[in-house]
């Protein structure tokens, strides 16, 4: 506008030449007076401190900036393993920022930028405010926090009101006497001819197992279904089943590997397992490497003796890819009760149903379904070698090798 007024003035003649300056005088003046009336105060950014963040679950941010502005916009650059809006309003002072955990690890927010308009609406301020936060996000255990795992067990292994299992295992309970509708198998002859009447056994359920945990932590775990990596899945799902071990009585243990062994946490009871695995698979780093089975599953055949229920967590994408993790596994299985267990895309299976709209689609639809077909193929030829095979969707497969466990338990199958 004041271009345009001294334009005019120039152009109109000499008389008006020396006014040409003027509007350039007066937009000066309330560009100084603009920033005289805004100029900005001291701002303070607090933050409430967050606690440990479930992957794959929503939590928010709780930030305050004293004093606000009527227009005040706030920004975030969100780090890798955080997903959440890009900018927000701050006109109140305090907002309520949704994010989302997708990734493990220890986040950090480092700067704030902020955007207000001046008074007059002549200037934007934008300032980076220093604060700090991290966020810590750590493996999903809601289940086991609900007590939903824990009633499961104990109602299935133990009964509600009796914390034992009668009548099945090979573990001795006591002694009592033979009534009519008992096993005549559960009488104890010896001690029936020196009573002088029918007593029999009373067996519960043997404990004490090793449940093996071994996570494949690959590059193809990598691959995200429902927004989250299939390592996250797998280790939620194992901490389901640890806690799951641990309340029935038995000694769990953890091994991780990729292109060489990485972790290895021996058979342990209780709790004290359950925290320690928590711990560890919290630290798992998220490997760009293509998995050894060869040497993973004769390392951790060498380090387990004694029988045990190996829980195997893994994937591949065509039969070729899985060959070799298909023959390893398959010796693995000569000592050991094997479990393999198997994400699902519920995506890929979605798009083999949907009938295509286009000749790409037909493309799309034909090459899916035959890696659904290999894949198929190979789920098959690990059952046939005996192993128990579970291929489920992820939010299915907790509760699908948790009773695959309890089954495995009650039939003492280890």
């Amino acid at each position: 506008m004041a271009l345009g007024l001294s334009l005019i003035a120039v152009v109109a003649g000499d008389a008006t030449r020396p006014a040409a300056g003027w509007p350039w005088v007066l937009l000066g003046l309330l560009a100084a007076c603009d920033l005289l009336l805004s100029w900005p105060r001291r701002r303070v950014v607090t933050v409430e401190p967050l606690s440990d963040v479930f992957v794959g679950e929503e939590n928010q941010i709780e930030l305050t900036v004293n004093p606000a502005a009527p227009d005040m916009r706030g920004e975030l650059d969100w780090p890798d393993g955080l997903r959440g809006p890009k900018d927000f309003n701050l006109s109140e002072g305090r907002v309520q920022i949704p994010f989302r955990a997708t990734r493990r690890g220890t986040w950090v927010f480092a700067n704030l930028w902020l955007t207000w308009s001046s008074r007059l609406r002549l200037f934007e301020f934008v300032p980076k405010m220093g604060f700090d936060l991290q966020v810590a996000v750590v493996p999903n255990i809601r289940r086991v926090q609900s007590g939903e795992i824990s009633t499961t067990v104990q109602s299935r292994l133990f009964g509600v009101k009796e914390n034992r299992v009668i009548g099945e295992g090979t573990e001795f309970h006591q002694l009592r006497d033979f009534v009519p509708g008992m096993d005549a198998k559960s009488i104890d002859w010896k001690r029936s001819a020196r009573h002088r009447s029918l007593v029999a056994k009373e067996v519960r359920a043997e404990r004490n197992h090793h449940v093996i945990i071994a996570l494949d932590n690959g590059y193809q775990m990598r691959e995200e279904i429902a927004d989250l990596p299939k390592i996250d899945h797998a280790i939620t799902a194992a901490l389901a089943t640890a806690w799951a071990a641990a309340i029935g009585g038995d000694l769990v243990g953890l091994y991780a590997y990729d292109a060489q062994p990485r972790l290895f946490l021996p058979p342990e009871p209780g709790r004290t397992a359950f925290a320690r695995l928590r711990s560890r698979t919290a630290e798992l780093s998220y490997e760009s490497v293509e998995t050894n089975h060869t040497l993973a599953m004769t390392e951790l055949n060498a380090r387990t003796p004694k029988r045990s229920l190996i829980i195997v967590f893994s994937d591949f994408v065509d039969t070729i890819s899985a060959e070799l993790m298909v023959e390893n596994v398959s010796v693995l299985a000569k000592r050991h009760l094997i479990v393999f267990v198997a994400l699902r895309d519920p995506i890929l299976e979605a798009q083999v149903n949907r009938a295509p709209q286009d000749m790409n689609g037909v493309a799309e639809t034909v090459s899916t379904g035959q890696l659904l077909h290999e894949r198929r193929l190979v789920l098959e030829r690990l059952h046939q070698l005996g192993i128990t095979v579970i291929d489920a969707e992820p939010g299915e497969i907790s509760t699908r090798l948790i009773s695959t466990y309890l089954e495995i338990k009650a039939r003492e199958m280890i």
